[in-house]
């Protein structure tokens, strides 16, 4: 079975979604991505929770692709920032400030192409992991 890494890295972006409801679960046989709490209500199979062929797919937190990548970015891309990036990310908004900090830097388009490829890289791992073939 072969599924699209992009299909994956959606459902980790869906995940990430800010609800503590969204989740994604992908059937390990079929490779069909199941979304539960998603606003479109497209019914979900009623053994989902209990049949271990569905596995719940992680968020992006569950990678460490929040706070810690944002300071890995910085100590690469702009280390004489690192004490300010560590003060945004002690107080509320840190996401919108370090998005609007990377703006006044011209590092943005470097920010957003070193967070997708963290991604994909942490995504098949994981289908690797669990065994999905991605392609």
């Amino acid at each position: 079975m072969q599924v699209k890494i992009e299909d994956i890295e959606m459902a980790i972006e869906f995940s990430a979604s800010g609800s503590f409801d969204s989740e994604a679960y992908i059937n390990i046989q079929t490779g069909e991505i199941h979304y539960v709490d998603d606003p479109v209500d497209t019914p979900v199979p009623n053994d989902l929770y209990e049949n271990a062929k569905f596995v719940c797919i992680p968020s992006k937190a569950d990678f460490n692709l929040g706070k810690p990548l944002a300071i890995a970015f910085i100590a690469e891309h702009c280390p004489e920032k690192l004490d300010l990036v560590y003060g945004i990310f002690n107080r509320s908004g840190a996401f919108s400030k370090f998005k609007s900090l990377l703006a006044s830097l011209n590092q943005l388009d470097n920010w957003y192409a070193f967070e997708q490829a963290a991604l994909r890289n942490a995504a098949l791992e994981w289908c690797n992991e669990i065994g999905i073939q991605c392609n």
